[in-house]
């Protein structure tokens, strides 16, 4: 008797000329794109980049990018999966014709970076109302402010491109200082304001490099953060960062908006009687874990009458975190009592020292967007120009953010995937194949019902039609 020792069964392969869909579970961000009038915002923004008889509009090209970049494509030429399909995805532009538009985004690189900042305000503002209770600029206050994460990062390339230069890791590429915005841990994965390209040697330091890109972030936000005069009400926002943001310059021009800070804080070199002062654990309290329960081997203090600081914005103060050294860890001078001692200053009305200090360590939930943004695009630049690969930055930017506003507007609060990393939704989600049929004069598109996520699918599509006909009465102006 034959026994088969295949792990998995063998299935002869063939051709067919069948329409099967590869990436159905793309079609929910085609419906998003959709229900936003994507199309129209393009085309008043963009129209100049394409001849007025050209077939395939700005907003045709510049979608199916950024469909290619969420679905996991890493260069223009990727959109051939999606021209693979054109029973889903329509009629997608060649790769000259990409190629083509490219170049005239080098050649106005102004004009084209006005028109995206503009277009991606105009959807944030009408996704964000649309979010209801949800919407992180109406629940934005002085005591719960939005937070937006400002951290520069690498991206190395392999080949000499504008303005690429050496990094101080001993690569080659560009340093992109990128701001995010966190509204909170169950209100979705939060979304990139801005991305600003710079050369590989330039310092995660830099007090203009923070000022510009926090600019940029700031001019995305919708009009509930500015008054009827156009003032930016600064008490509504904190700009959190690590020590590279801790400059004198930077923290004077948050203080001359109103902005809250918090920021990471190199100590400075301290006496023996301040060790020892640490080491009394008796006059600080416990440090709150990431769930919010109090942890009984983490400790915080409010230091600002310890510590002084000279040249800082008034009402400056700083609070020092001490726990336990991590195994392999080097202690130093401030490590006593086994335990590595750290800093942060802040501005914040707030004086509840333990959750100062958790919502000052949930920063580190700006290195998952990060590396998230790097997966939609920006870890792989494809130009040679620093204006194309500029734009090729927003549009990694673009990608993702279409998922968190999907997350946040067309899911119910409280849902699983609504934290969901885009390679969660790349997996579950995206990459489900389909079927597109016609009948009774229409296509429609079929799932495997036994698909894991063919539930979230149709639910996700209930939700955007909703929102479509809210959109389109009037109900959900911005």
């Amino acid at each position: 008797m034959h026994h088969s020792t295949h792990v998995f069964p063998a299935l002869p392969t063939q051709l067919t000329g069948q329409t099967l869909v590869s990436h159905a579970g793309l079609s929910v961000l085609t419906s998003f794109l959709n229900a936003l009038d994507f199309q129209r915002v393009c085309e008043d923004r963009f129209s100049q980049f394409a001849p007025a008889t050209a077939a395939h509009r700005p907003g045709r090209i510049l979608g199916a990018l950024a469909l290619s970049l969420a679905a996991g494509g890493e260069q223009a030429t990727d959109i051939d999966q999606l021209r693979a399909a054109p029973g889903l995805f329509g009629p997608v532009a060649s790769d000259a014709t990409v190629s083509r538009f490219m170049s005239r985004i080098k050649e106005q690189p102004d004009a084209f970076a006005y028109g995206f900042a503009t277009m991606t305000r105009t959807l944030r503002t009408k996704v964000w109302t649309a979010s209801g209770p949800r919407n992180p600029a109406r629940l934005a206050t002085p005591a719960d402010p939005l937070i937006i994460d400002i951290d520069a990062s690498l991206v190395h390339v392999h080949s000499e491109k504008e303005s690429s230069a050496g990094t101080y890791k001993g690569g080659y590429g560009f340093s992109p200082m990128i701001a995010m915005a966190d509204y909170g841990k169950t209100n979705g994965t939060g979304e990139v304001l801005a991305v600003h390209l710079r050369p590989g040697n330039r310092g995660a330091n830099s007090a203009k490099s923070h000022i510009e890109v926090l600019n940029q972030a700031l001019a995305q936000l919708p009009d509930d953060f500015y008054d009827e005069r156009g003032n930016l009400r600064g008490e509504k926002i904190l700009v959190r960062t690590d020590s590279a943001g801790s400059s004198r310059e930077f923290l004077h021009y948050l203080d001359s908006l109103g902005i809250q800070f918090s920021t990471s804080y190199s100590l400075p070199v301290i006496k023996e009687r301040f060790i020892r002062w640490i080491d009394e654990k008796k006059y600080w309290e416990p440090a709150l874990s990431a769930g919010g329960d109090q942890r009984d081997d983490a400790w915080v203090i409010d230091a600002s009458k310890v510590i002084e600081l000279k040249d800082y914005p008034a009402g400056t103060r700083i609070y020092l975190r001490a726990e336990p050294l991590h195994p392999g860890a080097k202690a130093t001078l401030f490590d006593t009592d086994g335990n590595r001692v750290t800093a942060f200053l802040t501005n914040s009305p707030r004086f509840n020292v333990a959750f100062l200090d958790a919502r000052h360590r949930a920063r580190g939930r700006c290195e998952n967007r990060i590396k998230t943004l790097k997966s939609t695009g920006l870890g792989k630049l494809p130009y040679w120009s620093f204006a194309s690969n500029q734009a090729w930055a927003g549009l990694a930017m673009f990608a993702l953010n279409l998922v968190s506003w999907l997350q946040l507007a067309a899911l119910p609060g409280g849902h699983e995937a609504s934290v969901w990393d885009v390679k969660r939704w790349r997996y579950r989600l995206f990459s489900m194949a389909g079927k597109v049929v016609s009948g009774g004069r229409q296509r429609r598109l079929l799932i495997p019902e036994k698909a894991p996520e063919a539930r979230l699918l149709c639910q996700l599509h209930e939700g955007i039609g909703a929102l479509f006909q809210r959109w389109r009465h009037g109900e959900l102006a911005a």
